[in-house]
C-alpha cells in the first residue's frame, strides 16, 4: 500500500519528466541555438548566391560555413547549421527578392571531425571534444530518462516501489546531462568565435532551442529530488510499520 503522498510525488515527477524530455528533444532536433543578425544590405551583395551554393554543395568546412552564417543570419544547432538568403530566380533577378532558410545537416562523421586553430593545421583538442559532448551529452540524457521509464513500469508491474531510487538517480544523471550539453555548446561558441571572429556589424545572441534544453535541467533535477524523496520516505515508514509489527 502507497501513501497518497507518495502516489502524488511520484506522478508530479513523471509529468516532470515528460516535460523535461519533450523539451529536450525538441532542442536536439531544432537548429536555433545560435543565431547570428546580419546588415540587410549583406542579402544584396553578388556573392550571395555564391555563399549560398557553397554552403548548400560545397565541402564541409567550419571556416567556409562559419563565414557565410556571419553574412546570411545564420543559425547554428547541434545538428544543423542554417542561413537565410535570397531565393533564386533562373529568369530574371528580382528587385525585392523573397528570403529562404536554407539548412544543412551535419553528418554523424562530420560531427566527430576535429576542430582546428587558425593555423588550420594544428587540431584544438579542446573544441574538438566539446563538440563531441555537445551532441553526445543529449543522446545520454534521453537515453537514461528512456531506461528510468522502464524501470518504473516494471516496477508498477511488479507492484514494488523499490526502484524508485534508481528512477531518481537515473534522472539525477539526466539533468547533469542536460546541463552539460548546454555549457559545452556555450564553451564551443565562445572558442569558435576566438578562431573565426564574426564582423563588427554582425550580431550573435542565444536561440530559443538553447532555453528549451536549459529548462529541460530544472525539471529533470525536480523530477529526481521527488522520485527519491519519495523512495527515502517510503523506506523509513515501511521501516517503522515493520518495527512496530515486530514489537
Amino acid at each position: 500500500m502507497v501513501d497518497n503522498r507518495y502516489a502524488t510525488a511520484l506522478v508530479i515527477g513523471s509529468v516532470l519528466s515528460l516535460l523535461a524530455t519533450v523539451y529536450l528533444s525538441v532542442a536536439v532536433g531544432t537548429q536555433h541555438w545560435y543565431q547570428y543578425t546580419s546588415p540587410p544590405n549583406e542579402h544584396e551583395g553578388s556573392n550571395a548566391s555564391e555563399h549560398i551554393d557553397e554552403f548548400v554543395n560545397g565541402e564541409f568546412s567550419e571556416k567556409s560555413y562559419s563565414e557565410t552564417m556571419f553574412l546570411l543570419n545564420g543559425t547554428l544547432g547541434l545538428w544543423w547549421r542554417c542561413i537565410l538568403g535570397p531565393s533564386q530566380s533562373h529568369w530574371f533577378k528580382e528587385p525585392d527578392p523573397k528570403l529562404e532558410t536554407k539548412c544543412v545537416s551535419f553528418t554523424l562523421p562530420e560531427q566527430f571531425n576535429p576542430k582546428y586553430t587558425l593555423r588550420e593545421n594544428d587540431v584544438d583538442l579542446l573544441r574538438t571534444y566539446l563538440w563531441r559532448c555537445q551532441f553526445l551529452l543529449p543522446l545520454v540524457s534521453l537515453a537514461l530518462v528512456f531506461l528510468s521509464g522502464l524501470i518504473g513500469v516494471c516496477a508498477c508491474l511488479c507492484r514494488s516501489f523499490t526502484p524508485t531510487l534508481g528512477v531518481g538517480v537515473l534522472h539525477l544523471l539526466a539533468g547533469l546531462c542536460s546541463l552539460g550539453t548546454v555549457c559545452c555548446f556555450l564553451a564551443g561558441v565562445d572558442l569558435r568565435h576566438q578562431s573565426y571572429k564574426p564582423p563588427e556589424r554582425v550580431e550573435g545572441s542565444l536561440g530559443w532551442s538553447l532555453y528549451l534544453a536549459l529548462i529541460s535541467f530544472p525539471l529533470q533535477m525536480m523530477a529526481a529530488a521527488l522520485f527519491l524523496w519519495a523512495a527515502r520516505s517510503h523506506r523509513k515508514n515501511y521501516t517503522r510499520m515493520t518495527a512496530y509489527r515486530v514489537a
